[in-house]
């Protein structure tokens, strides 16, 4: 992990959703490019403000020849409350890249070595880390078919389009596409390998489907953070090979490891 602490300013930032918020910022250091699965601590108050900690959130999508940084949350306390009042020219404390995401290469070259097809699984606000992976695994040659469950109207897959072979989507309310839960229509069988981001009971689910066909299955882990460093160990978790820090050795895990 080569992260670092900077100021940076707002590009821009929409509302996607009732409560999502797309930030984009200009990121100014090139020799440090965020990779798809890795996270930034953001923190856009004074040191003595509350709350006492910077927010992780995840990298939705790098644009390396500009800079343009983006990120997709969820507006759910005080934290995300004051990133979302930001506007354009305003700045922000931005800490990152942190975290170790998806190994790309080495997973276009499992797909290559079996049917070169990968499923990338999301859920809700878990999907906001998989358009730089879809994005990544487009360009190194393997177009992934996208999985998507949301409570009732999805939100930001239009942006996903260039990036994917298809995109199924599943909703709780059964107000678009199949009616339940994502993995009622995941067949891992038919696939290379499956990446998985979202609750911690749908990535299970997930992976247990995987499981079932021995179809390998690699998650991205959410925790609460602290330091975003593996620092303070605030984020450990157990997993079968010992206990892990999901900011540091994650958050992206090989699913077996971490889920029963």
């Amino acid at each position: 992990m080569n992260a670092t602490s900077c100021k940076v300013t707002v590009l821009r930032q929409s509302t996607v959703a009732a409560d999502i918020r797309c930030l984009t910022v200009q990121w100014p250091d090139a020799s440090r490019p965020a990779k798809a699965g890795q996270f930034f601590m953001l923190r856009a108050w004074a040191a003595n403000e509350t709350p006492i900690l910077s927010r992780p959130i995840s990298v939705h999508d790098f644009d390396a020849a500009t800079g343009a940084l983006t990120f997709l949350y969820q507006v759910k306390g005080e934290g995300t409350q004051k990133l979302a009042a930001l506007k354009e020219g305003d700045t922000l404390t931005v800490t990152g890249p942190c975290g170790n995401g998806f190994d790309v290469a080495a997973i276009a070259r499992a797909a290559g070595g079996k049917n070169g097809k990968i499923a990338v699984v999301g859920g809700g606000i878990g999907t906001a880390p998989l358009l730089q992976l879809c994005k990544e695994l487009a360009a190194a040659g393997c177009k992934p078919e996208l999985y998507c469950g949301f409570r009732d109207e999805p939100y930001g897959l239009e942006d996903f389009l260039p990036y994917c072979a298809a995109i199924s989507i599943a909703t709780d309310s059964g107000a678009v596409g199949y009616h339940g839960l994502v993995t009622g229509i995941l067949h891992p069988e038919q696939f290379a390998m499956v990446l998985t981001c979202g609750p911690m009971v749908m990535m299970r689910g997930v992976y247990q489907l995987c499981a079932q066909s021995d179809t390998p299955c690699v998650a991205s882990l959410e925790r609460k953070m602290a330091c975003g460093l593996g620092a303070c160990l605030g984020c450990t978790c157990r997993t079968k090979v010992g206990a892990k820090t999901v900011c540091k050795d994650g958050p992206v895990f090989k699913a077996e490891e971490v889920f029963d």
